[in-house]
C-alpha cells in the first residue's frame, strides 16, 4: 500500500513526506520530481514553454506509472486533483492525506521560493485564496484523512500520518 500526499504548495507534503518514507522504511516518491526527469527542465520552464495543460498530461502519465508501485510515500503536486483520473488512480493501491493551512500559513511558507510558476497569471502568492478556493472541494473529495498542517511541526504531520495508517 502506498501512502498519497496531496495538498496545496507549503503545506509540508515534502518535507513530511521525506520523514514518514525514513521511519516507515518506504520508498518516498516524488511527482513533481518525476515531471522533472521525464521533461528534462523545472517544472517553471516547462509550464512557461509548453502550458499548464501539457503539464497535467505528463502529470498524469507520471500519476499511471507511479500508481503502479508498492510500499511508496507519494509526494503529489498541489494540482494533481486537477485531473479527475489521478486520484482514482492513487487509490487504487493507497491511502490519501490531504495536507491542509490556511491562506497565510501557506504565504508566510512559500513567499520566497523561485521556483513556483503562477498558476492563473497573477503572482503566486496573490493567488492562493483563488486557487484554494476552486481546488478545496476536489482535495476533500480525494481525502482518506485530513492533516491540518498550521500550528504541526514536519516531524508532527508525519506522526499524524503514521497514527492514520495504523
Amino acid at each position: 500500500m502506498n501512502l498519497i500526499l496531496i495538498g496545496y504548495r507549503g503545506t509540508g507534503k515534502s518535507a513530511c513526506g521525506r520523514i514518514i518514507a525514513d521511519k516507515l522504511k518506504m520508498k518516498l516518491v516524488s511527482t513533481d520530481e518525476e515531471i522533472v526527469k521525464k521533461v528534462g527542465m523545472t517544472i517553471s520552464a516547462f509550464v512557461e514553454e509548453n502550458g499548464w495543460d501539457k503539464f497535467r498530461d505528463v502529470e498524469t502519465q507520471i500519476v499511471r506509472k507511479v500508481s503502479k508501485l508498492d510500499n511508496c510515500v507519494i509526494d503529489c503536486g498541489g494540482g494533481i486533483i486537477e485531473r479527475d483520473e489521478n486520484i482514482p488512480l492513487l487509490k487504487k493501491n493507497g491511502k490519501v492525506f490531504w495536507f491542509t493551512a490556511s491562506v497565510d500559513t501557506i504565504i508566510k511558507r512559500i513567499k520566497h521560493s523561485k521556483e513556483r510558476p503562477s498558476l492563473t497569471g497573477k503572482s503566486f502568492t496573490e493567488e492562493v485564496a483563488e486557487v484554494l478556493e476552486r481546488r478545496n472541494p476536489k482535495y476533500k473529495a480525494a481525502a482518506d484523512y485530513i492533516i491540518k498542517t498550521d500550528k504541526l511541526t514536519v516531524e508532527q504531520q508525519a506522526n499524524e500520518v503514521i497514527k492514520g495508517v495504523k
